[in-house]
């Protein structure tokens, strides 16, 4: 299985992006899809996280300007990115909880990670 980010870039503060992560490879399902970020001397963090029913959540530092989404049908996630801030610079990982076959083989899998900057 394979996870692969895009969308990632340079902005201005205020600016918007949107990240999309799309998952390939032997897939019988996937749970929990979430959005992690790291910034130079920081710790990972998670920003956001989607359930295969929809339900969501995300880190305080983000709620009202983020928003995650994923399509079952496409093993895709995104993250719509609004009034970010130069806080908000690192680079962004997807994470994806896999079951790769009815028998409950489940794995996380990570992608190579998106670096999004905000800097006037």
């Amino acid at each position: 299985v394979q996870l692969v980010e895009s969308g990632g870039g340079l902005v201005q503060p205020g600016e918007s992006l949107k990240l999309s992560c799309v998952a390939s490879g032997t897939i019988f399902s996937i749970n929990d899809m979430k959005w992690y970020r790291q910034a130079p001397g920081k710790p990972r963090e998670l920003v956001a996280a989607v359930t295969n029913r929809g339900s969501t959540n995300y880190a305080e530092s983000v709620k009202g300007r983020f928003t995650i989404s994923r399509d079952n049908a496409k093993y895709t996630m995104d993250l719509q990115m609004n009034s970010l801030q130069p806080e908000d610079t690192a680079v962004y990982y997807c994470n994806a909880d896999v079951l790769v076959d009815g028998l409950g083989s489940r794995w996380s899998y990570w992608g190579q990670g998106t670096q999004v900057t905000v800097s006037s």
